[in-house]
């Protein structure tokens, strides 16, 4: 049994409801359900994959109509590109329709499945492929990353001769895990993590869909359930398509023979969210910084959210309290000489007490760090003081300052009019404590509360 669906008419997820019509199809497998049917064809978000580059949903920036990266793919006239962007926002998926749209022949290989032996067989290929047909070669690189520099250099002078065009697909940070060549002979494309409301496109369009997608059932997705399927996908549409099928699979009907999608139908499929977050990769990196910078400008609210960003995302409570300890001298300093003891603590305290209890002592100590006052005069006089020996040099110490404890020392000046501060108090101020070189200079410039 499949269904024909109602139009949707909605303007919000407060508007949203999906109930379809029944029908009856004739070519359908009369000893067959339609779980064995859709399990068959394979997983939902395979075969909800767009077809043409209209069907693309949540990247218009690059791939909408009159944008150059879609003139080049209509034309065929792409050069090497690096597809950049978080997981199920359709690096692949695009480069499946590049593979329609190209007269060349299109090679599909993954870093982390096939090595160098497969590679320089498929570069073989592509030689033989250009010498004996003219016939260009596209060779799609998933998960580019995952090849070290010196595997990434073997693609280069391939990439010169016009044996191959590359495309390669990475949800890191090309900058840090792109070889700098290989960069620059390529176009970068940033696909961006989906939206909610390009998510529930995609939802809506798998229900409808009677061939591809859901639409041979008859599903009712009610309003919050929506809203939990979204959110639950982190704007990652292959995890929204996968739990939506389980769900539909696994929810007996109704009386009524309606599949009800609610909350609590969707939440075995959903169980628990897995957050997005590398704890090698930049959103590391992006969630750390984000962190620190809501410490230093006094934010506690956006310093817990963060914290607990990374704490669910599975990052290891003490390197959040190492970065602590730093900035309670490098952003707070003398301000308030108690933000290093309680960071200090709080280490401590991870160590000791351990997750899950353990949050408590990193929440005690964000909010001090982010409401105690700041004064970063101890970070900028350390990096001057650096600067200045290592562009001086080793500049003589004073010889008032030097110790003395042989007769031979005190003859050649050492300590010589020393003014010992205990005796003399203006010796605090009128005596010189650095090189002659630099004379009176400042490093430490504390603030008034400071």
């Amino acid at each position: 049994m499949t269904t024909n669906a109602e139009p949707l008419t909605y303007h919000s997820f407060s508007e949203f409801v999906y109930r379809p019509r029944l029908w009856y199809s004739h070519e359908m497998d009369l000893f067959a359900t339609p779980d064995d049917e859709t399990r068959a064809r394979g997983p939902l978000a395979e075969r909800m994959r767009p077809k043409t580059l209209d069907e693309v949903v949540g990247q218009d920036e690059i791939v909408a109509p009159g944008r150059p990266l879609r003139a080049a793919i209509e034309q065929d006239t792409l050069t090497s590109l690096i597809l950049w962007g978080p997981p199920g926002s359709g690096k692949t998926s695009l480069a499946r329709l590049i593979a329609s749209h190209t007269k060349a022949q299109f090679e599909p290989f993954s870093a982390a499945t096939s090595g160098l032996p497969e590679l320089r067989r498929l570069i073989k290929l592509a030689e033989q492929r250009r010498a004996v047909q003219g016939r260009r070669t596209i060779l799609f690189v998933d998960e580019i990353h995952r090849f070290n520099k010196a595997q990434q250099d073997a693609f280069l002078p391939h990439v010169e001769s016009g044996t191959v065009t590359l495309i390669g697909a990475t949800t890191e940070n090309p900058s840090f895990e792109v070889v700098s060549p290989l960069l620059s002979r390529s176009l970068v494309v940033v696909l961006q993590s989906l939206s909610e409301q390009a998510l529930a496109r995609i939802i809506e369009r798998a229900l409808k869909d009677p061939d591809r997608g859901l639409g041979q059932y008859h599903v009712e997705l009610e309003v919050d359930a929506m809203r939990s399927l979204v959110e639950f996908a982190n704007g990652d549409a292959r995890v929204a398509l996968n739990a939506l099928e389980f769900a539909v699979l696994h929810t007996a009907p109704g009386q009524d023979g309606i599949v009800h999608l609610n909350p609590p139908a969707l939440a075995d499929a959903l169980q628990k969210k897995s957050l997005r977050y590398d704890k090698g990769g930049e959103e590391h990196y992006n969630l750390i910084s984000a962190f620190i910078k809501s410490l230093r400008d006094s934010d506690p609210d956006g310093a817990l959210y963060w914290m607990a960003r990374m704490l669910e995302g599975g990052e290891e409570p003490r390197f959040i309290a190492r970065r602590m300890v730093i900035l309670a001298s490098e952003d707070v300093g003398n301000a308030d000489p108690m933000a290093l003891v309680v960071a200090t603590a709080v280490a401590q305290a991870v160590e000791f007490i351990g997750l899950p209890e353990c949050k408590l002592n990193l929440a005690q100590g964000v909010t001090y760090l982010a409401t105690c006052s700041k004064d970063n005069a101890s970070y900028i006089g350390l990096h001057e003081a650096e600067k200045d020996a290592r562009e001086h040099g080793n500049l003589p110490v004073p010889l008032h300052l030097r110790n003395a404890p042989t007769d031979l020392m005190k003859d050649l000046g050492y300590s010589k009019d020393y003014r010992y501060v205990h005796d003399d108090p203006a010796a605090k101020t009128e005596q010189t404590h650095l090189p002659e070189k630099l004379g009176k200079k400042k490093y430490y410039r504390p603030k008034k509360k400071g």
